[in-house]
């Protein structure tokens, strides 16, 4: 079984400007924490997910948890930068909102939630701003950041730090030597750490031993979290949806990705299928016409029988483009991925994360109305406070 910290690749010759790097974010760092560069804090729930490394930490996956544990009860809302859109400024999802105009993940997660606001803004105080003002979101209860550990002009009231565990931050390296965005000492700003894709069977030791290694403050919790596999979906809508257990010892896998960190998912599988073959883009790559050639000339020379599976992420991507033989539309699933808690954390995390909301909602939904039939409440609910049961 592959460890921590086994994925982790440096470049000692650009220590240089590794240094020159460092200090710019370290100077930057400072200046926040002696208020010469302000941190905005809003009168609604904020709560930030991010990473300081390069690359995929299981960001969305970790978001979409979050909208799901809180969806039912209150409005949610999702703010995102909207990587690679080709939008600019402030904007807001909608039925007729492609990839291209909010990016990949905020694409995903308004086709999966329709019910919550997705938005995408660089800017993220402006958007936060947007998002509680605007006549047709301002009834938003909670925002999401997605993605905004370094964005400190937000001052979120919950800061969780997620962490790849096949790339542990403390055996990282500051940029452009290894994928560090800040100094490990930055894990100090987190509220909670979330140790990602963790490997399903972790011993109670190897628990221990990464708590002692991330060397956490008291009033920081550490949690982790390991991958769950949904079932395999057509992405061209042609097949019938099959558990990922379906697939035989005997079936040949070409599992393609344009993600930042594949290699849970490629340990995952890989024992699953008689052999499985790999081809690995850049992170919300967009796919060309030699891309699609490849992937038709790669999947055509497997032998029978066969598959593709690719992410929920990329799927989105691939459909946006054309070229791809019957063959490969007939054969291509989408695996959808959730996280879920491991050492029995989530009741403890799911707590600590409603008492938040409930205690800082500025409708004051901690305190129940002891009037249900109060007339107030017939006014628009984005004009009201709304009573919010946990």
């Amino acid at each position: 079984m592959r460890t921590e910290g086994d994925f982790i690749k440096t470049n000692e010759w650009l220590q240089p400007f590794s240094w020159i790097y460092g200090l710019g974010v370290m100077l930057r760092n400072e200046l926040f924490e002696m208020g010469l560069l302000k941190s905005q804090s809003f009168g609604i729930p904020v709560i930030s997910v991010g990473n300081i490394t390069v690359g995929g930490s299981g960001k969305t996956p970790h978001v979409e948890y979050l909208i799901r544990l809180l969806q039912d009860k209150i409005k949610v809302a999702v703010l995102s930068r909207g990587y690679k859109r080709k939008s600019k400024g402030y904007q807001l999802a909608n039925k007729t909102s492609t990839l291209t105009d909010i990016g990949d993940e905020p694409f995903q997660m308004q086709q999966k939630f329709p019910n919550i606001y997705v938005a995408v803004d660089k800017n993220r105080c402006r958007g936060i701003t947007r998002l509680t003002t605007d006549s047709e979101t301002k009834d938003v209860d909670v925002i999401l950041l997605d993605d905004a550990y370094q964005h400190r002009y937000v001052k979120p009231g919950i800061n969780i730090l997620l962490v790849d565990y096949h790339r542990l931050i403390i055996y990282d390296k500051i940029l452009p030597v290894g994928r560090l965005r800040e100094p490990v000492s930055g894990k100090s700003r987190a509220d909670m750490v979330i140790i990602t894709k963790c490997p399903k069977d972790l011993k109670p030791m190897e628990f221990r031993v990464l708590t002692k290694a991330l060397d956490l403050y008291p009033y920081q919790d550490l949690f982790f979290t390991t991958l769950e596999y949904g079932s395999l979906q057509p992405v061209f809508g042609q097949g019938k949806e099959r558990p990922l257990s379906s697939i035989q010892k005997t079936e040949n896998v070409l599992m393609v990705t344009g993600i930042a960190s594949p290699q849970q998912m490629i340990v995952d599988l890989t024992p699953l299928t008689h052999h499985l073959t790999t081809l690995t883009f850049p992170d919300h790559h967009y796919f060309s016409n030699k891309d699609i050639e490849r992937i038709n000339t790669t999947f055509k020379e497997l032998p029978e029988p066969k598959l593709i599976i690719t992410t929920e992420k990329d799927a989105g991507r691939l459909k946006a483009v054309t070229g791809f033989s019957d063959e490969v539309k007939e054969a291509i699933y989408m695996l959808p991925i959730h996280i879920k808690f491991m050492h029995r954390q989530e009741e403890t995390f799911n707590t600590k994360i409603l008492s938040y909301v409930q205690k800082n909602s500025r409708n004051s939904i901690l305190v129940k109305r002891k009037d249900d039939n109060n007339p107030q409440d017939s006014n628009h609910p984005g004009e009201r406070s709304r009573r919010i049961s946990f």
